[in-house]
């Protein structure tokens, strides 16, 4: 699903279409969040670092990506 695509159905009135959009959305999220913790540990982040700029703990953070 492109963004024009979830675009057009954000906007539509039908609910289940929002949802699907909503669900891609989360996907999407959550990929580039695993790329960028990705890439942050290996420029040498902390976990704390990362954490902080999630707006979480780094215990956190370290129990969702640290392994």
């Amino acid at each position: 699903m492109d963004v024009t695509e979830l675009s057009e159905r954000i906007r539509a009135n039908d609910p289940a279409m929002g949802l699907r959009a909503v669900g891609a959305l989360h996907r999407l999220a959550e990929q580039v969040e695993a790329l960028s913790v990705a890439q942050a540990r290996e420029q040498g982040w902390t976990w704390e670092q990362i954490g902080d700029a999630l707006g979480m703990s780094r215990q956190s953070v370290h129990a969702k990506y640290g392994k």
